[in-house]
């Protein structure tokens, strides 16, 4: 295949990503918006001025940014595995695994779609946020790099549990049992400092830790992690899993056996 082949090849894979998520926006796009405004109303109006300020601001303006970030991660993992898994029942993973296409097309297709719409879903939280919350931007090439690499990196890992899964049950396992978990205990509603040093570090080897963090160094200004570090975690991450994929899409895994 030719370049521009290859580029219509992957424009049509993202079209159809895209307009997969856009055409339910009532179902992909408001429940996180209504949810999150939830939380905001609950943790941020209610419970946050019993708490009081946190690392210099207020509670409310501390847990927007995890917020956002747990709406990214959740969409876009959502997306994606449930999209692969939805073609690879139909059978059109199979069809476009023995044609021409490289493998890294399909995969680039399918995290972009991931992508789109975790970005999608975060910025509507964000402008929600707005009506919450006085935060003020301090890096915008931070927050958005970092809001891009969280989603690509959670785009590989529902693609790879759709790679895995053998039933629409099975889609459902990792989010409800491995990712809710960890998003909660990355630090969304509290900082580090305040756990004990035994479950500091046990916190440490929590990879949504570091994103959110990351996220909230470019909106808020504060982070209980380097900023280099958060990247570094994010890049690593999405160079294992991106490897990993495509190695799983190149053996045909869960598709041709």
């Amino acid at each position: 295949m030719n370049a521009q082949q290859k580029w219509v090849a992957y424009y049509t894979i993202v079209v159809k990503e895209v307009l997969r998520f856009a055409r339910i926006w009532v179902q992909t796009i408001l429940p996180p918006v209504i949810t999150t405004a939830l939380y905001f109303i609950i943790f941020g109006n209610l419970i946050g001025p019993q708490i009081g300020d946190m690392d210099g601001h207020s509670y409310i303006n501390f847990i927007m940014p995890g917020l956002i970030m747990m709406t990214v991660i959740t969409n876009s993992y959502a997306n994606v595995v449930s999209s692969f898994y939805g073609s690879k029942f139909q059978g059109n993973i199979a069809e476009m695994l023995v044609s021409p296409l490289p493998n890294w097309i399909i995969l680039a297709g399918f995290i972009t779609g991931g992508v789109a719409r975790g970005m999608a879903v975060g910025l509507a939280v964000t402008i929600v946020s707005m009506l919450f919350s006085d935060w003020q931007l301090q890096n915008i090439l931070v927050t958005i790099s970092m809001g891009l690499l969280t989603s690509i990196l959670f785009s590989l890992a529902g693609l790879v549990n759709g790679v895995y899964a053998k039933s629409f049950d099975d889609i459902s396992i990792i989010p409800t049992f491995v990712l809710t978990p960890l998003t909660y205990l990355g630090g969304v509603f509290y900082s580090i400092t305040m756990l004990s040093p035994f479950w500091q570090k046990l916190s440490l080897f929590n990879p949504i830790l570091y994103m959110v963090n990351g996220f909230r160094n470019g909106i808020l200004g504060v982070s209980d992690m380097p900023l280099w570090l958060s990247y570094l975690v994010a890049l690593v991450f999405i160079t294992a899993l991106g490897s990993f994929s495509l190695g799983l899409l190149n053996r045909g895994v869960g598709i041709r056996s």
